[in-house]
């Protein structure tokens, strides 16, 4: 699965937001396997760097094999909680979605 970041130009992409975003996708994801092929995560400060809670947004997109795309979003305080809050309600979107092909 491949993971791809976007951020804003308030949001600093560093090895340590890379390896944070991509150890959330794959703790959240991997057992979907081979049925998940990329996730785009996008990620922005709503507030462009003032100070201010609940304003850093994380959204994420999941591309799945013979499917469209899945997306879930959070907002938290930190670019971390964002990131760990859209991936647990991506996991989600993905168990309940293909729960249902699968029933």
């Amino acid at each position: 699965m491949k993971v791809q970041i976007n951020t804003d130009s308030h949001v600093q992409h560093d090895d340590s937001l890379t390896r944070h975003v991509e150890s959330a996708v794959a703790g959240a994801l991997e057992r979907f396997g081979d049925q998940v092929t990329r996730v785009e995560v996008h990620l922005r400060d709503k507030n462009a760097g003032k100070t201010g809670g609940n304003d850093k947004h994380c959204t994420m997109e999941a591309r799945l094999e013979g499917l469209q795309p899945m997306t879930a979003s959070e907002d938290a305080d930190t670019v971390a909680s964002a990131v760990s809050g859209a991936a647990r309600k991506l996991q989600r979107v993905l168990d309940h979605a293909l729960g249902k092909l699968t029933h």
